[in-house]
């Protein structure tokens, strides 16, 4: 794919959503990351649902701390592998109030060094809390970088250097947000919705979804009532 489509995919992308921000809910730096944390192998919407209630009542390091192991799990056995995360969550916790002052370091090493945190979820808070043009490769945005040609590589590493090579300047603060997005309503995994997609003309995927032909008008009209009483 030539600059020229990459510019044109981004600037379409941002006149749809242009404050595009990820679908998890929170208010700080640390609720983010702990956010974040819960979210690997679970949907934004499950991690919302339990944390609405954790980060109202222990929105804080101190205070979650203070929860302990179980009672972490108890507000987040909803989720998958809550009570790995929950052991995470508390040593993450602990790990910020002795080394950072009780807050989330700004560098990646210091987050990658947090119980449960890898490369993905630092890039996340990285980009989403402090404004660094990070991209965190997920699923989604591994399979559209791939699909669309925008920047294709064989692992997540691959991709996201790729996309940090060739994604315009401009862009690259939101982009995570946009590709995220497009991958889970627009380009998903089993039938991508090409006819309704922004940006078909200029994605390089061989196998586009096809349009779905609109059934004649006649084929919609009521029969008559002589022939339904036969």
């Amino acid at each position: 794919m030539n600059r020229a489509k990459r510019q044109e995919i981004f600037e379409r992308l941002r006149a749809a959503n242009p404050h595009p921000t990820t679908e998890l809910e929170y208010g700080t730096p640390f609720q983010l990351l702990i956010a974040v944390l819960l979210s690997a192998q679970a949907t934004d919407k499950s991690v919302n649902l339990a944390t609405r209630t954790l980060f109202a009542e222990h929105g804080t390091p101190a205070s979650m701390l203070a929860l302990g192991e179980e009672g972490v799990a108890d507000y987040i056995k909803t989720i998958g592998l809550y009570r790995t995360k929950a052991r995470n969550v508390i040593a993450t916790c602990r790990i910020l109030l002795e080394q950072h002052g009780g807050e989330v370091p700004q560098d990646r090493e210091s987050l990658e060094a947090l119980p449960g945190v890898g490369r993905k979820t630092a890039n996340v808070v990285l980009n989403t809390a402090f404004g660094q043009p990070t991209i965190a490769v997920d699923t989604h945005i591994f399979r559209v970088a791939n699909r669309t040609g925008i920047a294709p590589g064989k692992d997540v590493v691959a991709v996201e250097q790729a996309l940090l090579k060739f994604v315009p300047r401009e862009f690259l603060h939101d982009a995570h947000h946009w590709l995220i997005l497009h991958g889970r309503y627009v380009c998903v995994a089993r039938t991508p919705k090409c006819p309704q997609c922004g940006i078909a003309d200029l994605c390089e995927y061989k196998h586009k979804t096809p349009a779905v032909p609109v059934k004649k008008a006649a084929s919609l009209k009521p029969r008559p009532a002589a022939e339904i009483s036969r």
